[in-house]
């Protein structure tokens, strides 16, 4: 990840960030979310946002006390959500001067070849454009997120970003989660854990280490950070999980100060993009 170049970021930000515990949007964070992106993109740099929250935010805003547990319930939650998490980027980055689109995706439209090169051109007129690409599975029509596992191309935001940040061939992927990074044991459950500053190569042993779902909120554990980690590096794409509390960890991140967990890709066996 080399310093103060101009570079094509996906930031990816999960539903444990976006919301308080009451499943409502943390407004304070995702304006400075916002904040930090939009001035990122000032200085030149090309800015993707994945975002999760479509069916917590759904959830609160009718009023249920808990997460729906039939998929039509979830996918009218996230149908609700949706509109409501769209409105809000769109407001908080229009103060900023940054016009955003939204992109909601399913499974074919990144695994079928055609769909996959007429999103990709989308993604760059968008991005030669200035605009900000807001991207999220397409919850209410797609159950691949809300019923992991089900679809072998999707299943949750991290492998999503992931698959962003291959297609538009990015330089970096940013994880913002409501961990530090990636720990050698669970640190929820042992207060020895290490932080693991740089991986260089995804063993075995990284994946038996890494657990289940992290919050009732959101679906992505570690091991689907560590997926998201093995699609990219086959791209030729650095990968950084982040606590996403303080969105200005991404100034650290792009000049290369440790923060987080730096998944280190090897770039000289990949495409050159110039």
């Amino acid at each position: 990840m080399a310093e103060h170049t101009k570079q094509r970021i996906v930031v990816k930000v999960g539903t444990s960030t976006l919301t308080h515990d009451s499943g409502k949007l943390n407004l304070r964070r995702i304006e400075q979310l916002v904040r930090v992106l939009s001035d990122i993109q000032g200085a030149g740099n090309q800015v993707i946002l994945v975002t999760s929250g479509a069916i917590a935010v759904g959830t609160a805003k009718m009023g249920w006390k808990e997460r729906p547990r039939t998929l039509r319930g979830k996918q009218a939650a996230a149908a609700v959500g949706q509109c409501q998490l769209i409105h809000i980027y769109d407001q908080f980055f229009s103060e900023y001067n940054r016009s955003v689109a939204q992109i909601l995706l399913t499974g074919d439209d990144v695994e079928e070849k055609d769909r996959a090169e007429h999103l990709s051109n989308t993604f760059e007129a968008l991005l030669e454009m200035g605009v900000i690409p807001v991207v999220n599975e397409n919850d209410s029509v797609s159950s691949a997120e809300i019923e992991t596992g089900r679809h072998k191309i999707l299943g949750d935001n991290d492998t999503l970003s992931a698959i962003v940040a291959k297609l538009c061939r990015a330089d970096l992927l940013v994880l913002l989660s409501d961990i530090d990074g990636l720990y050698d044991a669970d640190p929820r459950e042992h207060s020895e854990a290490k932080l693991i500053r740089k991986v260089t190569e995804l063993s075995e042993e990284l994946f038996e280490s890494a657990g289940g779902a992290g919050t009732q909120r959101g679906t992505g554990g570690m091991a689907t950070k560590l997926s998201a980690a093995r699609i990219t590096l086959s791209a030729g794409c650095d990968m950084v999980i982040a606590n996403g509390e303080r969105a200005e960890n991404l100034y650290d991140i792009l000049e290369g100060k440790e923060v987080g967990t730096l998944f280190l890709a090897h770039r000289e066996e990949y495409y050159d993009r110039a």
